[in-house]
């Protein structure tokens, strides 16, 4: 049994894959999720301290994905992901470039050299279910609605 790994409000998401043993090896292997409970038709993981549950569903059941334009990039309307600290979103840049996961989104900076300067990236899952990562210069910023430099 994992213990929780942040110390403020969890969030549980569950997630309907496609393939189970798959996607499940997309996010222990590559990711280095720590596995919990297990079901013939879901399994729960600690998701950087948060509760995701992948359920197995038939491939048409799984949502279709829309996209919306964002800073010139096709962004998925449906995802999810955690903010990281700055260096642990490097290193898992690389895993994903290490264990050849296409990117959909390239890592890259946003609103560069303002105060809510971040890190994004997005993967798609084998499910196709679509994950953001970011990481912010400054993690005050989160909620920033004033972005221009003082």
């Amino acid at each position: 049994m994992t213990q929780p790994t942040t110390p403020f409000p969890r969030f549980h998401l569950a997630l309907p894959v496609i393939d189970l043993d798959q996607t499940l090896s997309f996010y222990t292997d590559i990711m280095g999720c720590p596995q919990g409970r297990r079901d013939d038709r879901w399994v729960d993981l600690d998701f950087f301290g948060h509760q995701l549950v992948l359920h197995q569903v038939a491939p048409e059941d799984h949502p279709a994905m829309a996209t919306n334009q964002v800073d010139d990039h096709a962004v998925p309307a449906g995802h999810f992901g955690p903010i990281l600290e700055w260096d642990q979103f490097d290193v898992l840049a690389n895993r994903f470039k290490e264990h050849n996961v296409d990117f959909v989104i390239e890592p890259y900076l946003r609103f560069e050299g303002k105060r809510g300067e971040q890190a994004t990236m997005f993967v798609c899952d084998p499910s196709k279910n679509y994950l953001e990562f970011k990481a912010f210069r400054d993690i005050n910023m989160l909620f920033a609605t004033d972005l221009t430099l003082d």
